[in-house]
């Protein structure tokens, strides 16, 4: 079999979703190619390496929403991209470990140049604006994460929990809430307040 980058990383992608991060290793990968471990080094210098290059490989397969359309504000942009970042995330199995830690490509770059173009032409100064990006992508992350780990499941799991929040009343019809909507309604709910705190700022400061 004739190695390239895309073929590792295709396969690397597959056995994530099989064995999930902490078991990925450039041993099973090897076997899983059926070449020796070595000939993926001439590729990827490091499981690091090839991490980012999964990563970059998750963000080009799902997130669709990268750049504002014509005519959207700047509140449905980031609205969009967090939704079309976190689908990207949730689609492959740690999604979200395998991106955190990963630093922009320097090609990336004029992308986000062109973000803060943007969110300057909507009335947002640069340096807000470039919180805005961080504290949204790293609250995606963080909401991917926490939804992918693996928790303990199975009978009664969760009910000792709920029977003890009967004593708090507001604990208890917040969790009732939380229970009812699940993970991507919490992920929207979030996404708004940091929407709605974003353009308070930008009242204030006007």
């Amino acid at each position: 079999m004739k190695l390239d980058k895309m073929l590792i990383v295709d396969e690397a992608l597959q056995l994530l979703n099989q064995v999930g991060i902490d078991a990925l290793s450039t041993r099973l990968l090897a076997q899983r190619l059926k070449v020796q471990q070595p000939a993926l080094y001439w590729h990827f210098r490091s499981k690091r390496a090839l991490l980012d290059a999964m990563n970059e490989e998750i963000l080009r397969r799902g997130h669709k929403h990268r750049t504002p359309r014509a005519g959207e504000s700047w509140q449905d942009f980031v609205r969009k991209n967090a939704r079309s970042f976190r689908g990207a995330l949730v689609a492959y199995r740690d999604g979200a470990r395998v991106h955190a830690g990963t630093e922009a490509d320097p090609q990336e770059l004029g992308h986000f140049e062109r973000l803060l173009e943007f969110l300057a032409g909507e009335g947002m100064a640069v340096i807000p604006a470039m919180e805005l990006l961080i504290t949204i992508g790293r609250y995606t992350v963080g909401c991917v994460m926490e939804e992918q780990a693996e928790y303990p499941s199975g009978p009664g799991r969760g009910e000792a929990l709920d029977a003890a929040a009967r004593d708090h009343p507001l604990l208890s019809q917040a969790l009732l809430h939380y229970r009812a909507g699940g993970h991507e309604a919490l992920f929207e709910s979030g996404l708004a307040l940091l929407i709605a705190g974003a353009e308070a700022a930008i009242v204030r400061k006007s």
